[in-house]
């Protein structure tokens, strides 16, 4: 994290960060992959330093590095310890850990379809839960969203892109962080709990000495002291973005993929087959930072309908992403009906269910409905009298916002774009995304 601390100290005075002692070490060794790979990690992390300073600046006056550095890791040690207290529940049973367990890149450890929470804890919710790993790099929300890294030309929309959360509305983790904490199918907490919850907590004396003495004198400054606790804490680099997979290690030049493993990436690169290297990028950077495996975007892929879902047993009823219902800003907009953010990759294998509504199980599955979504669509949507009811949880009238690009521009009767050991191949390939990859482990 040096070099993120030193953007983030830099700030504080105004300054331009220079090359130290440490950075010169680290850019001693440009010349070789390895090195290269190091300081595109470390350029990623020395822009959240810079997120980091503005989370940890007072709204007036100034602060020097070292006050700056020592508010940081305070933050960052409170934020840790509410992630893992239950006491800020409605219930006093849900933690933010009981969704996102560090053993599972941060999702849940069980393979439910969406999770179960409220102060009962018997409410289910309606999404299934996303990682909170890689959202370092997530822009805010756009509907038009232009970036020259790919295409090396700033002309080129790629539509709406952003957002934290599966329907993007959300920008910042303080806004994230509040979305479960209130939520009545979550959480259900309240400011005022939150706040009383914290005063009580064995770690209300050092919240106090982070956040001043007057932190406990409203609830709500208490609440977003607590939500800025948390943001930080997810923002920690060694936690939530260390890019320590194998495939890092392989752009780096210090692994070897297995020939599964390299068969499996060039299916996934190829515009032909799976073409999934279109939303979820695999190469570095044009700044030579790591691949996130997402661009980010929001896109309609006709995922079916999980009719597991409580909410979904109203026939009428129809999670539409980006234009609601849980969003509302662009509810009159039809043409981001159906749309949800693209996850990272990242880590996927640890995950147990898969898509906006936790519909499948397992890569094969997911892989399975990519590859014969449009060749044998009977496979994944009911048959009524003999037909296909494709798509049915997008009303109609929303298909227009469907992706057709390859995978997803076959018919029935076409060959399926991945054979079953093509899949596993891919499969292989996603192993290499995940984190803690150690040579001496293999």
């Amino acid at each position: 994290m040096a070099a993120g601390l030193s953007l983030l100290l830099a700030a504080c005075d105004g300054s331009t960060p220079t090359t130290g002692p440490a950075d010169a070490d680290a850019a001693s060794g440009a010349s070789g992959s390895a090195s290269r790979a190091h300081d595109a990690n470390a350029n990623a992390r020395a822009v959240q330093g810079a997120k980091l300073m503005k989370i940890a600046a007072p709204a007036q006056g100034g602060q020097t590095r070292a006050e700056v550095y020592a508010q940081v890791r305070r933050m960052t040690a409170l934020g840790k310890q509410m992630f893992f207290d239950p006491s800020l529940s409605g219930s006093g049973k849900m933690a933010c850990a009981s969704c996102h367990s560090p053993d599972h890149a941060f999702t849940p450890t069980n393979s439910l379809d969406v999770q179960i929470g409220g102060t009962d804890m018997r409410r289910q919710g309606m999404r299934a839960v996303p990682t909170l790993k890689y959202l370092q790099s997530v822009p805010a929300f756009a509907e038009h969203y232009h970036d020259s890294d790919d295409e090396g030309d700033e002309s080129v929309d790629a539509g709406p892109t952003g957002g934290l959360t599966w329907d993007g509305r959300v920008d910042r983790g303080s806004d994230q962080a509040r979305i479960p904490l209130l939520s009545t199918f979550e959480m259900a907490s309240s400011p005022k709990k939150v706040a009383e919850a914290v005063r009580a907590a064995p770690y209300a004396g050092a919240f106090r000495e982070a956040f001043g003495e007057r932190v406990f004198a409203d609830d709500d400054a208490t609440f977003k002291a607590v939500l800025k606790s948390l943001e930080t804490f997810e923002q920690s680099p060694e936690v939530f973005y260390p890019y320590t997979s194998k495939y890092d290690a392989y752009l780096a030049g210090k692994a070897t993929l297995s020939a599964a493993e390299l068969r499996g990436l060039q299916l996934f690169n190829d515009e032909k087959k799976g073409n999934c290297a279109s939303c979820h990028i695999s190469q570095r950077a044009k700044d030579g930072s790591p691949p996130q495996f997402s661009d980010f975007g929001l896109i309609a892929v006709g995922v079916p309908r999980n009719r597991a879902i409580a909410v979904n047993r109203d026939r009428r009823f129809f999670d539409l992403g980006a234009c609601g219902p849980e969003r509302t800003d662009l509810d009159h907009r039809a043409e981001f009906c159906g749309l949800f953010r693209t996850p990272t990759l990242r880590n996927v294998v640890l995950k147990k269910s898969f898509f906006h509504n936790g519909i499948y199980h397992s890569l094969e599955d997911v892989l399975r409905f990519y590859a014969r979504r449009d060749t044998n669509p009977e496979e994944f949507y009911p048959v009524v009298k003999g037909r296909v009811q494709k798509f049915d949880d997008l009303p109609r009238q929303y298909w227009v916002n469907l992706n057709t690009d390859p995978p997803f521009d076959r018919k029935p009767g076409d060959e399926p774009v991945f054979s079953n050991a093509e899949i596993k191949d891919v499969i292989a390939f996603l192993d290499t995304l995940t984190d803690g990859w150690q040579p001496a482990a293999h």
